[in-house]
């Protein structure tokens, strides 16, 4: 186990390498970089952030830019180096962790990403611990009642809610419950409420909650079928094997077979994507719900980031998430072992 966990991290550095290398490729062949975006920006009606500011005390209103002024323009984005060498420069700085400046933000990446977990974390924490506390119980009855009306209607029922994007779901909840053409229950936007903190603590559970209502439900609804019916028939798989068969003829109860014998095995498909499913909830943002539900996330951020082309928060952001996702892949391998010990990485045992 010890060797395999060093060849996991051994290779986790030329993977992050080269998903880097791949993406900053990318960004250096697509149209309207952050130089563009800012000159188009002090055309317009404002600037924002501290280079945008060193930038407008270039500009010369009609007549633009001239190619001197350009130069200190790409000079202050770094954009006067070779691209090797900012590659280079960047991933040294990466490996410390330090991601640089937003270009349009006038802040640093780490604090822009720390400032938006609160919404992420938020929404990933319910939709998380909803999902997987309804679908295993709910995934287990429907195993047992296999083919019966139970088991026929529930799965219509989350089929249908698959079948809606969360999108148009959160659509159709803020026109019947916020404010719409029918009820006004919940808020339209916002985490919190503007006078949040002057509320006391049960007024600020309650307020939370009310806010964070509408938008959860959005995302749950279509996660539900997938991990109830992988749950179904992880069990339907277990209850047809031999063992179990021997289990009832020795005269167990089946409550006794069922949660003695092939609760443990049925369970190690789910077990062990527990892990990328509760960081991935916490870290992963949902663009529409989040703009839909005006919730400034990860998930937003991420898209403006790329509409802006803001590299430093793009590029530090990416590395900082596939970091966490080969982390993640690695937790999951062990956690195999951890569940079931009889598995082992190495061949030769």
């Amino acid at each position: 186990m010890a060797a395999y966990i060093l060849k996991r991290l051994l290779l986790m550095i030329p993977t992050l390498v080269g998903v880097m290398l791949v993406t900053f490729v990318v960004t250096q062949f697509v149209p309207g970089g952050p130089v563009e975006q800012l000159i188009q920006q002090l055309q317009g009606t404002g600037v924002h952030g501290e280079a945008a500011a060193g930038a407008h005390r270039m500009y010369r209103g009609d007549a633009g830019l001239d190619p001197e002024r350009l130069e200190q323009l790409k000079a202050l984005y770094g954009f006067d180096k070779p691209a090797y060498q900012r590659f280079l420069e960047m991933m040294r700085n990466y490996a410390v962790f330090d991601f640089g400046d937003s270009y349009f933000h006038g802040e640093s990446v780490i604090d822009l990403i720390v400032s938006k977990l609160p919404v992420s974390i938020s929404l990933g924490m319910w939709t998380f611990f909803i999902v997987y506390l309804t679908c295993i119980p709910l995934g287990i009855a429907k195993a047992v009642r296999d083919g019966t009306p139970f088991d026929l209607v529930t799965s219509t029922v989350m089929l249908i809610g698959y079948a809606i994007p969360g999108f148009v779901l959160g659509i159709l909840l803020l026109v019947l419950f916020g404010g719409g053409s029918f009820w006004d229950v919940f808020p339209l936007r916002g985490l919190v409420s503007d006078n949040f903190d002057q509320l006391p603590w049960y007024g600020k559970v309650t307020d939370y909650l009310w806010h964070i209502t509408l938008p959860v439900i959005s995302l749950v609804v279509g996660s539900f079928a997938v991990m109830t019916l992988l749950t179904k028939n992880s069990f339907i798989e277990e209850l047809r094997k031999q063992y179990v068969l021997t289990a009832r003829a020795k005269g167990l109860s089946e409550n006794r077979v069922l949660y003695r014998h092939v609760f443990r095995n049925a369970m190690i498909p789910l077990v062990t994507g527990f892990p990328a499913a509760f960081i991935g909830a916490f870290f992963a943002g949902s663009i529409l719900i989040e703009q839909l539900f005006s919730l400034d996330g990860l998930g937003l951020l991420a898209y403006e980031s790329i509409i802006k082309r803001d590299y430093p928060v793009v590029l530090g952001s990416l590395y900082l998430f596939t970091l966490l996702g080969l982390i993640t892949k690695l937790l999951t391998d062990i956690s195999y072992v951890l569940v079931d010990p009889r598995i082992q990485f190495d061949s030769a045992q």
